[in-house]
């Protein structure tokens, strides 16, 4: 999520020492910007919680000793600086919370005592849960063969970055991109679902996409309410035949489609449910 100093304020943990606003922790020379060894994780405060904040510190682990980086910081290690940049908020904040490890060095591939750790917590409004309308992207998820889809790292977003740029320039906010094989991956920004005759289905995790935090707890809720979920493979015209389709991710949480390609939809129960759930276990939590 993007943030610049006219939309609110960034405290940025480096080296030890919280930084206001966006310190400068990368150089022309460093491995990061150059080729692409960067990881994060994002997480999300709104109405007083951080759902899930330990498993998407997890995740940052993981996706670093994909890139064989250094470990400089175990996951509970991370989430208490995590909660401390949250405490330089007022309690009512809606916040992104961003922990990154990339290589300051090597050539191509990293060096791992060149590993640098931030985390940046600011202000980033949770959208409200408007609809949004999809298209078919004539781009495709990578398999892990072709990247390192197991990582939640930068060098992905730039495949993401096209996508959504082609779905806008045709009149659509989101698109839908599929697998190497053509079968449906995800959205450009997040996990998609879609439900007919009361049941919900979402894409198999087949290594083209990554296994959402928010999505894993949706499969979960979902189950315990009593709403079969399938997690199977998927084809566009899945998607076009659907009651109703909607995302689930870290940036919005959950959120309807009420526009696939020409055809209209109206939020569904299955999507109100999982919203609905979510809040419930957020605020239990």
């Amino acid at each position: 999520m993007a943030w610049n100093e006219t939309n609110g304020t960034a405290w940025t943990y480096f080296e030890g020492t919280w930084h206001k606003g966006n310190p400068l922790i990368m150089g022309a020379m460093d491995h990061a910007p150059w080729l692409g060894s960067c990881v994060f994780d994002g997480s999300r405060v709104f109405e007083g919680v951080a759902p899930d904040l330990d498993l998407h510190c997890q995740r940052l682990v993981r996706s670093a000793k994909s890139f064989d980086l250094k470990v400089l910081k175990n996951a509970r290690e991370i989430e208490a600086i995590i909660r401390e940049g949250i405490a330089k908020f007022p309690k009512t904040a809606e916040l992104y919370l961003r922990p990154m490890y990339w290589a300051a060095s090597g050539f191509v591939d990293v060096d791992p005592e060149s590993t640098k750790f931030s985390v940046s917590v600011y202000d980033a409004p949770l959208p409200k849960p408007t609809s949004f309308s999809i298209t078919l992207s004539p781009f495709r998820r990578p398999s892990n063969e072709y990247a390192p889809t197991d990582a939640k790292a930068a060098c992905h977003y730039p495949n993401s970055a096209r996508a959504i740029r082609d779905a806008k320039a045709r009149g659509f906010d989101n698109a839908v991109m599929l697998d190497p094989l053509g079968h449906v991956a995800e959205l450009t920004t997040a996990n998609i679902w879609c439900a007919k005759n009361g049941e919900a289905f979402t894409p198999a995790v087949n290594g083209c996409f990554l296994n959402g935090i928010t999505r894993q707890r949706i499969i979960s809720l979902l189950t315990s309410a009593g709403i079969k979920v399938h997690e199977c493979s998927l084809n566009w015209q899945d998607l076009l035949d659907a009651d109703e389709i909607f995302s689930t991710g870290n940036y919005s949480k959950v959120t309807p489609v009420t526009t696939i390609e020409q055809r209209t939809l109206q939020p569904g129960p299955i999507a109100a449910k999982a919203r609905e759930l979510y809040w419930a276990y957020a605020h239990r939590k």
